[in-house]
C-alpha cells in the first residue's frame, strides 16, 4: 500500500494512466507469516466470521498460460453459487476492444502493493451451486465452467492450440476470506488467508477504492496500519503465483 505514496515521477505517470482506465483500484499488502497472529489481534479480526472458499486453477503442468499472462480459475464459495474467471494481465485499459470493455462480465482493476502494481482484465461468470465440484469429480468438462463470452476471451489471449479441455487442474486450495472494518477506520478491509498444502500461508490485507481516490486512500491506510504496528516492509507475495508454482511442482 505504501507503493502509491512513495514512487518516482515515471511510476506516478504510469499508475495514473492505468488507474484512469480501470473500474477500481485494490490496495494490497501481504503480511510476513511470523506476524499473522499479531496482525489479526491488532486489527480485531475474528476468524469465526471468515467465509470458506475453495479455489481451483487450470493450466498446463509447465504453466504455459501463466507465462502468457492468462489465469483460468473456478471457485466454490460458502453460501454462494460457484463462479469462474478468465483473467489477462498485465493489460493497458485503452487497448481493450470496446465491445469487450462494455461487457457486464468484464472488470478492469489496478492492483497496487509495496514494490509493484499490475492492471488486469477479468471476464467473470456465475455458475450453479455444484458445478465446480462436479468438474473436479470428473462429471463435468472444464469447458462448461465458462460461458461463450469467457471462452472467446480465453481464445484471444491463450497460446495457440491450447484449448480449455487440454488444461490440467491445479488445486484446489483452501482460502478463508474475512470482510471487516477495523476500529476507528472509515473503510472496510478484506483479509484473505491462503492455506497451502505444504503448511505455508499467505495473509493478504486489501481495500478497494475509486481510481480518483487511490492516493488518498493509500496514504490513510498506510498511516493507520503503521500506527497499529503492522509490518509494511515485508517481502510481498502473490497468492496465485505461489499456488500455481506449488501445484505445478507436485505434478512434475
Amino acid at each position: 500500500m505504501s507503493k502509491l505514496v512513495n514512487m518516482t515521477d515515471e511510476q506516478l505517470s504510469e499508475i495514473l494512466a492505468l488507474a484512469g482506465g480501470s473500474d477500481s483500484v485494490e490496495l494490497k499488502l501481504t503480511v510476513p507469516e511470523e506476524h499473522h497472529r499479531s496482525t489479526a489481534m491488532a486489527l480485531g479480526m475474528d476468524p469465526i466470521d471468515a467465509q470458506i472458499r475453495m479455489v481451483s486453477f487450470f493450466d498446463t503442468p509447465e504453466l504455459a498460460l501463466n507465462r502468457a499472462g492468462v489465469v483460468v480459475r473456478a471457485r466454490r464459495v460458502q453460501g454462494r453459487v460457484d463462479d469462474s474467471v478468465i483473467k489477462r494481465r498485465p493489460v493497458e485499459p485503452e487497448h481493450i476492444p470496446d465491445e469487450i470493455r462494455r461487457s457486464p462480465g468484464m472488470v478492469v482493476e489496478l492492483d497496487a502493493m509495496p514494490g509493484g502494481h499490475v492492471c488486469s482484465a477479468s471476464m467473470k461468470g456465475r455458475l450453479g451451486q455444484d458445478d465446480v465440484r462436479r468438474c473436479l469429480a470428473g462429471e463435468r468438462s472444464i469447458r462448461k465452467l465458462f460461458s461463450k463470452e469467457q471462452r472467446a476471451f480465453y481464445k484471444a489471449h491463450a497460446p495457440g492450440g491450447l484449448e480449455l479441455q487440454d488444461l490440467t487442474l491445479l488445486g484446489p486450495i483452501l482460502v478463508l476470506k474475512l470482510n471487516f472494518r477495523p476500529a476507528d477506520m472509515p473503510r472496510k478491509m478484506v483479509a484473505e488467508l491462503w492455506l497451502y498444502p505444504d503448511g505455508s500461508r499467505i495473509l493478504e490485507l486489501s481495500t478497494k477504492c475509486e481510481p480518483r481516490d487511490a492516493f488518498t486512500v493509500a496514504a490513510q491506510t498506510r498511516v493507520y496500519l503503521s500506527q497499529r504496528g503492522i509490518d509494511l516492509s515485508g517481502e510481498q507475495q502473490t497468492k496465485t503465483k505461489k499456488a500455481l508454482e506449488y501445484f505445478s511442482a507436485q505434478l512434475r
